[in-house]
């Protein structure tokens, strides 16, 4: 195996984001080979759609998806579907790469913001168990930018000082960012902590890859959703059946405008009225053509979906997909509500793409563009 031929493997994988954008990556730097070794997660149509665009293009049809570790390939290539708490991770194949987007349900700023506490904040300890367990070359961390504030901000100190040092496991040198994704080509504002590791034996340097080179891509939901124009026939593309009511409330609306904005309150029917104790402002809200969208999500009730601009309709799973940057031949796998759910999971695919480009470059001792991280790590953990 040469030095820039990396297995990976990751933990939470949603539909394969990150490993879509990791793959690319590898393509347009000469020298790197990227083979995808082992994934997990719980959700079995995520595991599906992972096997079906990631595993079955590098490893054919026979590729599975299995119930535990124990039950993979030894030359690598399968994702277990399995709860993070029963996973056996020493069971799990050796990798020089780990990415893991830890759930962030409780580091969300939308809800109780929990953090630690919650059932999901811990979650990211099985990351730096596989970091302690399989020492890889480097890993890529990705969550929600309300991690920061969680817990008073001890939550993310916490994390950082287990992700540089993990116990019983090598030391890395971290390199935390709050990515804007809309900068880095993708037709939606997301925001998202990022945190690369490079283990510290290894004479490598991450730098952030500067917003520069992505100036040119027009990140517009108009551009994202409509260039070119989706095939009517195309996979999740299943056009919501919306009620009249829906279609006379978002009659009353313009681009950009949602259901609690001063002049569609105005202009709404009572019958039309939301009256909830808890007024988002994301609630059937209009996307504007020529910014870009809000951020995709995953779940929600009635006026969560995200709707079009002109067409008093919610965005279809396709379109979505779009704003996430997945390709139309990305099929996602299951009902309606699944894949909703996995499209608004993922990671963009061209964010993650820019963030491992720049990784990659960084191992080749390949130049690049690059920006001071916007996280600064003195101030946030106490050298031990």
């Amino acid at each position: 195996m040469s030095e820039l031929s990396f297995r990976m493997g990751e933990l939470f994988s949603g539909p394969g984001g990150m490993a879509l954008g990791a793959r690319r990556a590898a393509k347009a730097v000469d020298g790197v080979e990227l083979t995808h070794s082992w994934a997990n997660d719980y959700d079995l149509d995520t595991c599906k759609t992972y096997r079906r665009n990631i595993l079955v293009p590098e490893y054919g049809e026979t590729v599975k998806v299995v119930r535990t570790s124990a039950e993979l390939p030894r030359a690598g290539g399968g994702i277990v579907h399995q709860n993070v708490h029963d996973l056996d991770i020493d069971g799990l194949g050796g990798i020089e790469g780990f990415a893991f987007g830890f759930p962030c349900n409780d580091y969300s700023l939308v809800g109780e913001w929990k953090g630690l506490h919650g059932d999901f904040g811990p979650l990211y300890s099985y990351g730096v168990k596989v970091l302690a367990s399989k020492s890889p070359k480097w890993f890529v961390a990705e969550n929600v930018s309300g991690l920061r504030g969680a817990n008073e901000g001890r939550a993310f100190s916490q994390i950082l000082r287990h992700l540089q040092h993990p116990e019983g496991g090598p030391r890395y040198t971290i390199v935390p960012h709050m990515y804007s994704f809309d900068e880095y080509g993708v037709p939606q504002r997301r925001q998202r902590i990022v945190i690369v590791g490079i283990r510290e034996d290894i004479d490598v340097q991450f730098r952030v890859p500067s917003p520069e080179m992505y100036r040119h891509v027009d990140v517009t939901a108009k551009n994202g959703i409509d260039s070119p124009p989706i095939d009517l026939y195309a996979p999740n593309h299943e056009f919501t059946r919306q009620s009249q009511n829906v279609v006379d409330r978002l009659s009353h609306m313009r681009p950009g405008e949602h259901a609690f904005s001063p002049r569609v309150v105005q202009a709404l029917p009572e019958y039309l009225r939301i009256r909830t104790k808890t007024t988002l402002s994301t609630t059937y809200k209009r996307l504007e053509p020529d910014k870009p969208a809000y951020t995709v999500t995953g779940a929600g009730g009635g006026g969560s979906h995200m709707y079009h601009w002109s067409a008093n309709r919610a965005l279809t799973n396709r379109e979505k997909a779009r704003l996430q940057t997945f390709p139309d031949d990305f099929v996602f796998e299951g009902g309606k509500d699944s894949v909703r759910k996995q499209v608004g999971m993922a990671v963009p695919v061209n964010g993650a793409q820019a963030i491992f480009t720049a990784l990659f470059k960084s191992f080749a001792k390949l130049d690049y563009p690059s920006v001071e991280p916007n996280i600064d790590l003195a101030t946030i953990v106490t050298p031990r």
